[in-house]
């Protein structure tokens, strides 16, 4: 993948904390957002646990990629549980304090050759994981309705 491939995930607002996201590309359904009560009305997840579930997708995938793919494996079904946590940064502001991921294998470890290769490498090869670990920085910027760009951060 080229390093200057990027993505586009619009969102537009339904009603008050409610938002419709529609990706970018193939047929992905759209999806809706919420907070949570008493702000929303939990319609739909809310930012920390999509995070929480592109963490747990990703290195799940990743897991079954490695098993397939690298070492040509039939594993049987995969789950996966993501427990986050909150917490209050320096300022006092509410933040995910950490993920703590739970992947399960449907079959035992014996009956699935090359497993040790696998788990060795498998998330150092999930793109969410690995940027939220390193950080990502973000760009925010703000414009009203005549254009004009009246925040950036």
């Amino acid at each position: 993948m080229s390093e200057q491939a990027s993505f586009t995930v619009a969102l537009e607002q339904q009603q008050d904390y409610q938002f419709k996201v529609n990706f970018d590309w193939g047929q992905a359904t759209d999806l809706l957002v919420d907070a949570g009560q008493p702000l929303g009305q939990s319609a739909g997840p809310d930012s920390e646990r999509l995070l929480a579930a592109a963490v747990g997708y990703c290195l799940t995938a990743s897991l079954l990629f490695a098993m397939r793919e690298k070492f040509k494996q039939t594993p049987g079904k995969l789950r996966a549980e993501v427990a986050g946590t909150f917490a209050r940064n320096e300022r006092g502001r509410l933040r995910v304090g950490g993920l703590a991921v739970t992947v399960r294998l449907s079959d035992q470890a014996e009956r699935i050759a090359h497993l040790d290769r696998a788990t060795r490498q498998f998330e150092d090869f999930c793109t969410v994981t690995e940027s939220i670990r390193h950080g990502i920085p973000v760009r925010v910027q703000v414009i009203d309705a005549s254009g004009r760009t009246i925040h950036e951060g």
